[in-house]
């Protein structure tokens, strides 16, 4: 077939890359599309795309270029929301730990807390014990009984005397934030906090960990040495002091008659991110400045390790979080192309967001609803994907928020046949992924997922392992619901489903009274902590509390972030009655709240 020659040869690759190209690309939600999307986003070159990473930037720019593509513009800033994050808090050098004379070393005999204030401190150094100040039915101990702390530096014994039980009363009081916030209202002006030889025999420092925010006075942790020096004009040591508290179950405070001078200073390094946001135009003149929200995220834990959230945090490998969340975002661009080419699909605009900083406690989707580029009154509902890669026959599609608008489970009813997939639907407008920020906001949210796994959080997730058919499945119902919604001539009406607060967060440790609120958990106030949403029937609601007001203060004590707020409500009981000072619209008010 020489007749052909090298032309022919150049003429038949040209028409075999367009077939191989017009079958990739392609109105529909398919399994090659969805297969290229995920597998990149799930690659090695991404390592994990961490949030503020050279991966997180690549997924972006990838996200933002398959959207402008298939005909998204952007909302703003060229299609991106750009933001920062706490990357890492590290030790400053100005830290700095006096004793008799000597400046101690630090990471060897001291080292500040994450939640250290950066300040200089100097006084006589009490024992506290183990820094309680217990008034239970229960249980009672004080270790501020007899001793005054005012002006003083207070040495704490970390944990608690039952650290060898798995469940013990005395464990809602044994962090270590607390403990010097404990110290802080008794007027002390800094902290040092030591292991005992029971609860760490090794007696090594941790690294400084993110998420905690400032408690307001100076904390280290000091090593036994240290604090056996401390002791010694006493004749005592931390392990006889240890031992004796554990055994006999009551306090034991004293002035130590030593003085130790200092300074805490504490970095939190910053680095970029960024959502994308991108929005198709609806058809319908007036329609089209209402909004319907489609979104996922991308971010994951980039390398793993040790406070990643790597379920294997002592494997540092690719986390390639195929299913969470390279999955929903492969998804979401394929029904964002969908949704291009029928431009009937859509009366009202659609706003598709890629959120980062999902890992990290929600952040990238709270940056954009107190960022929004729109009228989020005007956002009719917000659908968030987050793992759809792992559907089977013998699982069903989990559908969160029903309960948030009144038609939500007729329209999830008539958009998807159950004789060929099994629905799991539940009221909760709240839940661990970034629809609970749009939640918080009054929007009609519905979260879709396939559910968890033994590969979740793990470096087994991978994009071989995801269910592409299962995702062409679920795409199917969710474009109906979105067709339903965006052309619509009514819009939906919200309504409180929860709220419920997600576990793993460390924020259901405790168990014991609640405002019936759901806090501002990603911190946008200082000096307070907002409420996002006030339930209706509970004590906050009951004592004249509205959304939107700013909690400064429990009891005539300070509330400067969600761990001080979490801290106070442990110390109250039910029935009992509190004062609560919050500001409402820049102004002071005190609300009587019955527990």
């Amino acid at each position: 077939m020489r007749i052909f020659g090298k032309f022919g040869v150049v003429l038949l690759l040209i028409v075999a890359f367009s077939f191989s190209k017009d079958k990739i690309k392609s109105p529909e939600v398919t399994v090659a599309e969805l297969k290229k999307h995920i597998s990149y986003l799930a690659s090695d070159e991404l390592k994990g795309r961490k949030t503020g990473t050279e991966g997180d930037s690549l997924a972006a720019e990838y996200i933002r270029k398959e959207l402008k593509e298939d005909g998204l513009v952007p909302l703003s800033d060229q299609g991106f929301q750009s933001f920062r994050v706490t990357d890492k808090i590290i030790t400053g050098p100005a830290n700095s730990l006096m004793l008799n004379g000597e400046s101690l070393k630090l990471d060897v005999d001291f080292a500040p807390f994450a939640f250290s204030e950066n300040a200089s401190f100097n006084g006589e150094v009490v024992f506290a014990g183990y820094g309680f100040e217990i008034n239970e039915d229960s249980l009672k101990w004080s270790d501020y009984a007899g001793i005054d702390v005012k002006g003083k530096i207070v040495m704490i014994l970390r944990a608690d005397p039952e650290i060898e039980k798995n469940m013990s009363p005395f464990m809602k009081y044994s962090r270590d934030r607390d403990k010097v916030l404990q110290a802080k209202d008794m007027g002390a002006v800094a902290v040092l906090l030591v292991s005992g030889k029971v609860f760490d025999p090794e007696d090594k420092f941790e690294p400084l960990a993110k998420g905690d925010q400032s408690v307001g006075l100076p904390a280290f942790r000091i090593s036994r040495k240290i604090a056996d020096l401390i002791l010694e004009p006493k004749k005592l040591n931390i392990d006889d002091l240890e031992k004796k508290l554990n055994e006999q179950r009551k306090p034991d405070s004293f002035t130590t008659g030593v003085s130790v001078s200092g300074h805490s200073d504490v970095v939190q390094t910053t680095v970029p991110t960024r959502n994308v946001v991108m929005i198709l135009p609806g058809s319908d003149q007036v329609l089209k400045n209402e909004y319907v929200v489609l979104g996922a995220h991308f971010d994951h834990l980039g390398m793993g390790g040790p406070g990643s959230g790597s379920r294997v945090p002592d494997t540092v490998a690719v986390h390639y979080g195929a299913d969470d969340n390279a999955s929903g975002v492969g998804m979401m661009l394929e029904l964002a192309e969908k949704l291009a080419a029928n431009p009937k699909s859509h009366k009202r605009s659609i706003v598709v967001i890629a959120f980062s900083g999902e890992e990290m406690g929600l952040l990238g989707s709270k940056n954009y609803v107190e960022n929004p580029g729109i009228e989020l009154k005007m956002v009719d509902a917000m659908i968030n994907l987050d793992m759809v890669g792992r559907l089977t026959d013998s699982t069903r599609l989990q559908i969160g928020g029903v309960g948030t608008a009144e038609p939500f489970r007729k329209i999830i009813y008539n958009s998807c046949d159950t004789t060929k997939m099994k629905l799991a639907l539940s009221d909760e407008g709240y839940g661990p992924s970034d629809h609970a920020s749009f939640y918080g906001k009054d929007i009609p949210v519905l979260f879709l997922t396939s559910g968890a796994h033994l590969d979740y959080h793990t470096t087994a997730d991978t994009w071989k392992k995801i269910n592409y058919e299962g995702i062409v499945k679920i795409s199917d119902v969710t474009y109906r619901i979105i067709s339903d919604l965006a052309n619509s001539d009514t819009k939906l009406i919200f309504k409180e489903a929860g709220p419920k607060l997600a576990s793993g967060r460390g924020l259901t440790r405790r168990k014991g009274v609640t405002l019936g609120i759901m806090p501002d958990f990603a911190g946008n106030v200082k000096n307070g902590l907002r409420a996002d949403l006030i339930t209706p029937g509970r004590p906050a609601a009951i004592g004249g509390m509205k959304k939107g007001d700013i909690i400064t203060s429990i009891n005539g004590k300070p509330v400067n972030n969600i761990q001080d707020y979490m801290f106070r409500m442990g110390q109250l009981k039910h029935g009992e009655t509190i004062s609560v000072e919050v500001l409402r619209n820049g102004k002071k008010e005190v609300l009587l709240i019955q527990l």
